[in-house]
């Protein structure tokens, strides 16, 4: 338990540029605040002399992208370390079995980082609904308006479905966030029990009904051994003509051939914030493909919303340091349920 009268010791451990990105000068000193970090640079590598010289004092890690593995030979080195407060969202690449073995208590910024991932997926849900890119589109390319009374009664957002593919962090965000519209939400999530799908307010399906039902399907399915192509070819298959696949999550959990072959036979349409492998090669299909649209894995915080996961960090540590423990605490037990 750390001492509520003082300040503990940390270091911030990520890559130079992650440091950069989210902690800015303002950040920096509210962290500066609440204990007392190591001078930069920040450790972007756990094994040197100088890495070992801080890991030495060190009572709270402040990680970030780029954090190397926290190891048995990391820990070694830090006797004095208690908790590790992470400032991006997946605390897998960098958090080992021998962090757990040690008892340190683990807080991440998953919950500040799915709120912009939440909203560009309504942002392109919507958009969606409405063929607002493909009729931009053409609109540029004919220099022309169609009669708009003659707008086609497949397009709007009334009354259409949008399946949610896991009530996970992002996933219950998305839900809250589509209460407003008149749209009907259905969710799949195995693990969603019917009192808490009453809470979110919405009805749970299984996957093929979902799959079959929705307009929109928008999928915040965690990768992990059991969801690694998750979204078969079967169920790429059950979405209606003209249906919109989202991913915000892994590409691996859907079968992207399945899914390349679908949208460039101009059967259904693709938005795509992540896909397998992370960067396409530069002939693959879906680049030049006009019912895909393909953006860099900027779902997530970018710009301005890096000042949020550093607030939630720097939240952390405080709490941490009076002894009032994380509000956002991982656990152990839910590692197998997390991206």
């Amino acid at each position: 338990m750390p001492d509520a009268r003082r300040r503990p010791r940390a270091a911030l451990a990520m890559s130079q540029d992650a440091a950069t990105a989210v902690f800015g000068p303002d950040e920096t000193a509210a962290l500066a605040a609440v204990c007392e970090p190591a001078p930069f640079p920040v450790l972007d590598d756990l094994r040197t002399e100088r890495a070992r010289a801080v890991l030495a004092t060190t009572e709270v890690l402040v990680t970030g992208w780029g954090c190397p593995p926290v190891d048995e030979a990391v820990l070694a080195a830090a006797p004095r370390l208690r908790a590790i407060a992470h400032s991006a969202g997946s605390v897998r690449n960098h958090l080992t079995e021998a962090c757990w073995e040690r008892g340190i208590e683990v807080s991440s910024a998953a919950a500040a980082n799915a709120l912009p991932v939440a909203e560009y997926t309504v942002a392109m849900t919507l958009l969606a609904n409405k063929r607002v890119l493909e009729r931009a589109r053409d609109y540029r390319t004919t220099r022309s308006r169609d009669n708009w009374l003659h707008t086609d009664r497949t397009i709007g957002n009334y009354r259409r479905t949008v399946g949610v593919c896991s009530a996970s962090l992002i996933g219950r965000r998305v839900i809250e966030l589509l209460r407003p519209y008149d749209l009907q939400v259905l969710l799949y999530d195995p693990y969603v029990t019917e009192a808490d799908a009453a809470a979110l307010g919405v009805p749970t399906v299984g996957l093929e009904q979902l799959f079959a039902a929705s307009d929109v399907v928008s999928v915040h399915t965690p990768l992990l051994p059991a969801t690694r192509g998750m979204v078969s070819r079967a169920l790429i298959g059950r979405l209606r003509p003209g249906a919109t696949l989202i991913n915000t999550s892994r590409g691996a959990v859907l079968d992207q051939d399945a899914l390349t072959d679908a949208v460039t036979a101009g059967r259904i349409h693709a938005v795509l914030d992540v896909t397998e492998p992370e960067l396409l090669p530069a002939d693959h299909p879906l680049w030049d493909c006009e019912h895909a649209l393909l953006t860099p894995h900027l779902a997530g915080s970018q710009g301005n919303e890096w000042r949020r996961l550093a607030e939630l960090t720097v939240s952390e540590v405080a709490r941490w340091a009076a002894g009032d423990g994380f509000a956002h605490p991982v656990h152990r037990e839910r590692l197998a349920f997390l991206a």
